[in-house]
C-alpha cells in the first residue's frame, strides 16, 4: 500500500542507521514489525498470573495412547 507520511528526516535517518536498512520503506517496515512484536509480547506479559494453565502432559499422553489402542482394536486408522 502506498502512503504519504510526514516523518521527520532525523527519525528516518536514525531508524535506517540503527536497523541497517538502506531504503526508507524497509526501515519503516522493520520498525512497524518490531513495534507489533513488542506490543504482542507486552500483552502476553500483562496476562502473567491471570491465567492458570493446569496441563498434565502425562495424562494427555495416556489418553492418546488409549484412543490409539481402541482405534487399532476396531481397525480404524
Amino acid at each position: 500500500m502506498r502512503a504519504t507520511l510526514n516523518i521527520p528526516d532525523e527519525l528516518i535517518d536514525e531508524v535506517q542507521r540503527i536497523s541497517g536498512q538502506k531504503s526508507k520503506t524497509q526501515a519503516i517496515v522493520t520498525v512497524m514489525e518490531d513495534y507489533i512484536r513488542r506490543k504482542k509480547m507486552d500483552d502476553l506479559l500483562a496476562l502473567r498470573g491471570r491465567i492458570n494453565v493446569d496441563y498434565d502432559w502425562e495424562q494427555e499422553e495416556a489418553l492418546e495412547l488409549k484412543a490409539a489402542e481402541e482405534r487399532e482394536t476396531y481397525g480404524i486408522k
